[in-house]
């Protein structure tokens, strides 16, 4: 194979990455997105079968974490208003996972080719996480709120009650339940 037809197959390969990583349009309608987005709905199927996390409860937190924007990222931090920092944390892509735990993720799953900006991976990636915060912390996977909770604050901090002193912490958690059950009835009606 001569040198420019191995570089166009390895660049044809590298475009299929992680898919488009613009959101959805109606991000308020679980029916519309699924529609919209069959592989999205498809992938968050995938794991709840393998993971028993409800469809619903990925959407609202994929939503939460990066309203579907597949290559999201923490902001900047800033000192004294104008000297960057660097992001926030190391959260990226649609599950918004930490490079800590992504590789934890991977290595448990032995899924080393998985990427955060791929939605099948990232869903995969809730799943697994939460499934293990239903195990060791006995959350229902049903509960979007304490598994929310659970993911925020990692399952060390969930277990020390991290989050009861972050009211705004449990505001956020009290939206994506809402959200959740939202996206419940929605799938419900659309036959989903």
């Amino acid at each position: 194979m001569n040198k420019f037809l191995k570089l166009a197959i390895l660049l044809m390969v590298a475009s299929c990455g992680g898919g488009s990583s613009q959101a959805p349009r109606n991000l308020d309608n679980a029916c519309l997105l699924a529609r919209e987005k069959p592989a999205y709905y498809n992938a968050m199927r995938r794991t709840e079968a393998r993971w028993g996390i409800p469809i619903n409860v990925q959407m609202a937190t994929i939503h939460q974490e990066s309203k579907f924007v597949g290559n999201a990222k923490t902001p900047f931090r800033f000192a004294l208003g104008v000297i960057p920092l660097g992001r926030q944390s190391s959260a990226y892509g649609y599950s918004q996972a930490l490079d800590s735990t992504w590789d934890d993720y991977r290595k448990d799953t032995r899924r080393y080719g998985a990427k955060r900006n791929r939605i099948q991976d990232a869903t995969d990636f809730m799943g697994w996480y939460m499934d293990g915060s239903a195990k060791k912390l006995g959350i229902s996977k049903y509960d979007a709120r304490s598994q929310y909770l659970a993911y925020h604050e990692g399952r060390s901090g969930f277990a020390n009650g991290s989050h009861n002193s972050k009211g705004w912490l449990l505001a956020v958690a009290d939206r994506v339940q809402s959200r959740a059950d939202m996206y419940q009835q929605q799938l419900r009606a659309c036959g989903k």
